[in-house]
C-alpha cells in the first residue's frame, strides 16, 4: 500500500506540474508576465538553470545540470529507502514522500528536456520579489513538511511508549 500511495501522489503532482508549465508556456511568451494581483502576484514564464531561490542559476556554467541530476537521483533512492523501512501506517510519511518524488520528477523532466526548470509563480511586494517557483517546488516543500510531521509524530509515540 505504501508504494501505491507514494506513486499515486507522485503521479498527480507530476501531471499537475507539467500541465501548469505547458499552459504557462503557451499563454505567456518567454521572459514575459501577466499581472494577476497588482503589486503582489504575477504569472511569469522564466527559466531557472539552478536550484531553489535561483541558487547556481547561471548560464555560463554547465556542471550545475549534472549536480542537480545527481541530486535528484539520490533523492529518489532515499525516498524509496525511507518508504521501504517505514511502518505501513505512516500515512504522513508516504504522502510527503509522494509529494517530494512528484516534485523532483517534474523538475527533473524539465531539466532533461530543456536543461532548465520552468518557473511561473511570482509573488512580490514593491520591488522585492520572492524567487519565482512552480507546482513541483510547492509539492517538494509541502512534502518536506509532511515528512517532518511524520517524524515528530513518531517521536511522540516513542516517548509515550517509553513512559508506559
Amino acid at each position: 500500500m505504501r508504494y501505491c500511495i507514494i506513486s499515486l501522489v507522485a503521479l498527480i503532482i507530476f501531471l499537475a506540474d507539467q500541465l501548469t508549465k505547458f499552459w504557462i508556456t503557451h499563454i505567456i511568451p518567454l521572459y514575459s508576465s501577466i499581472n494577476v494581483i497588482p503589486d503582489f502576484f504575477d504569472l511569469v514564464n522564466i527559466r531557472n538553470r539552478g536550484a531553489a531561490f535561483g541558487f547556481l542559476n547561471r548560464s555560463d556554467i554547465e556542471w550545475q545540470f549534472w549536480l542537480f541530476l545527481g541530486a535528484t537521483f539520490w533523492a529518489i533512492v532515499i525516498i524509496f529507502f525511507l518508504a521501504r523501512s517505514a511502518h505501513s501506517n505512516e500515512r504522513f510519511l508516504f504522502w510527503g514522500l509522494g509529494c517530494i518524488l512528484g516534485g523532483a520528477l517534474g523538475n527533473l523532466f524539465d531539466r532533461l528536456r530543456i536543461r532548465a526548470v520552468i518557473d511561473f509563480l511570482d509573488f512580490y511586494i514593491g520591488d522585492w520579489h520572492w524567487p519565482a517557483f512552480n507546482v513541483a517546488d510547492i509539492a517538494i516543500c509541502c512534502g518536506g513538511f509532511l515528512v517532518l510531521i511524520s517524524m515528530w509524530h513518531n517521536e511522540k509515540i516513542k516517548r509515550n511508549t517509553i513512559k508506559e
